[in-house]
């Protein structure tokens, strides 16, 4: 298997401004990835992510997602959906808040006492999501921090920052297939494992490669044919200048 970047979980939040419950998103996403879950999780920029960011949308395929909406438009989830594959959990905050009867949040910028517990009850429920997809054991460790996020000014101490997916190191290569630009996770490095295996471009290392690329990318069976094809140029290229001496 190609060594590929450990698994974490991608937080994908609406961040609305139009609504309080777009702040809780926003907050409730920071707190995991800065507090709760910081080595199990990344962010996914949504706006980035719609316009057609490469880094964001291939760390949704390869991993799991948490989609975080404010309201029933649900623009996350359904980007998410669009663009990579369904979400593996989804999180409505309005829901979330009548289903713990924690009063309507209010303000935009400095949310009132109902929109902070609604950011606290939100960022819980992310945290336990996390620990399910990864196949941890749910619950929050001992040494979390509660309340509200405090911004550490210069000198005041080490903040954990949280990290984009569009520096996941997840690698992936465009190819042309029956006419159509076709982007596959993960083939540079299935390159790079057959060629340190001193496979070379044959009939038979391709049939090896198909299915390396079958595990991480959608392969339609009728397409397996064309998909050869391509994917024995594209290798024999990338061993052409392996070989060549520098």
């Amino acid at each position: 298997m190609p060594d590929l970047p450990k698994k974490k979980v991608g937080i994908v939040a609406c961040s609305g401004e139009d609504l309080p419950e777009g702040t809780v998103t926003r907050l409730a996403a920071l707190k995991v990835l800065e507090q709760l879950r910081p080595a199990d999780t990344v962010t996914i920029c949504l706006p980035l992510f719609l316009a057609g960011g490469e880094g964001d949308r291939a760390f949704a395929r390869f991993y799991p997602t948490i989609a975080v909406d404010g309201c029933d438009k649900r623009c996350a989830a359904r980007a998410t959906e669009m663009h990579s594959g369904k979400p593996a959990a989804s999180i409505l905050v309005s829901d979330l808040v009548a289903e713990r009867g924690l009063g309507q949040p209010e303000g935009k910028r400095r949310l009132n006492g109902a929109g902070q517990k609604a950011v606290d009850a939100t960022a819980e429920r992310m945290a336990d999501l996390v620990d399910e997809l990864l196949g941890k054991s749910a619950g929050r460790p001992a040494d979390v921090v509660t309340g509200p996020i405090e911004v550490l000014g210069p000198g005041e101490g080490e903040a954990v920052v949280a990290t984009c997916s569009c520096g996941s190191g997840i690698p992936v290569q465009k190819v042309t297939v029956d006419g159509r630009e076709v982007t596959l996770i993960a083939l540079p490095a299935i390159f790079q494992q057959l060629h340190q295996a001193g496979k070379q471009p044959s009939e038979q290392t391709v049939d090896e490669l198909l299915e390396l690329v079958k595990i991480y990318n959608p392969v339609p069976r009728e397409e397996e044919v064309v998909y050869r094809e391509v994917l024995l140029r594209e290798y024999a290229a990338f061993y052409e200048k392996q070989e060549v001496p520098a």
